[in-house]
């Protein structure tokens, strides 16, 4: 089986501020950054995000594309920087992730002191894990329920714990809705979080996701 490997989004103090850095490792990507720290940069890189799957390859390919896509943000079209501010590089990513089986989503943010008194002192990282991939058990919706997919009211039924059935065919929500989504209402990535795009007696299933695990959290 082929090993995970890293997309990475690295930004850095030298740059200007929405420059930022995308590219793929196959090793852990503290270790690829120290290795862009040389002569040619005046300062460090620092991590911003990593999405660690066996699929980093093609991710790097697809998130420079959708980039690309956006408008004229690569600041040399052989190079990996980007013209484009972390935040929105890392809700590609993200979007990007969703429909992935094994997407694990590092968020990383250096705190905004990074000096005091004119002496370095110690930032902690910040990092956050992305929530567990959808599930209908999540939302107590059971096998054989049907839902409704939002942009187009089709019909589509549960055949398991993350699969719908239409047309005789199973699909992942994420896959279908980029199937099925009507070509006015598509996004730039092409990439969609499935459970924003259904719903179940009116509601919509991420929302649903959304009331349990604040009740939980009482």
């Amino acid at each position: 089986m082929k090993e995970a490997g890293y997309v990475y989004i690295l930004t850095n103090p030298s740059f200007k501020e929405d420059w930022v850095k995308i590219g793929k490792s196959s090793r852990p990507v503290d270790i690829r950054s120290k290795e862009l720290d040389n002569t040619a940069v005046p300062l460090p890189f620092e991590i911003y995000a990593t999405l660690k799957t066996v699929k980093y390859e093609q991710v790097e390919k697809l998130i420079h594309k959708t980039i690309d896509r956006l408008t004229d943000l690569r600041i040399r079209q052989n190079r990996e920087f980007f013209n484009v501010s972390p935040a929105k590089a890392l809700d590609i990513l993200k979007d990007i992730s969703m429909t992935l089986d094994d997407a694990i989503i590092d968020e990383v943010y250096l705190g905004e002191a990074r000096f005091k008194n004119n002496c370095s002192e110690k930032i902690e990282d910040k990092i956050k894990k992305q929530r567990p991939r959808f599930k209908f058990s999540m939302v107590n919706i059971p096998i054989g329920a049907i839902i409704t997919f939002i942009p187009t009211g089709i019909e589509v039924r549960v055949a398991d714990e993350d699969h719908v059935e239409y047309d005789g065919r199973i699909y992942k929500l994420s896959p279908f809705v980029g199937t099925f989504m009507p070509e006015d209402k598509r996004n730039t990535s092409g990439a969609y979080q499935g459970a924003k795009y259904f719903a179940y007696k009116g509601e919509v299933l991420d929302d649903l996701r959304t009331k349990i695990e604040h009740s939980n959290e009482k």
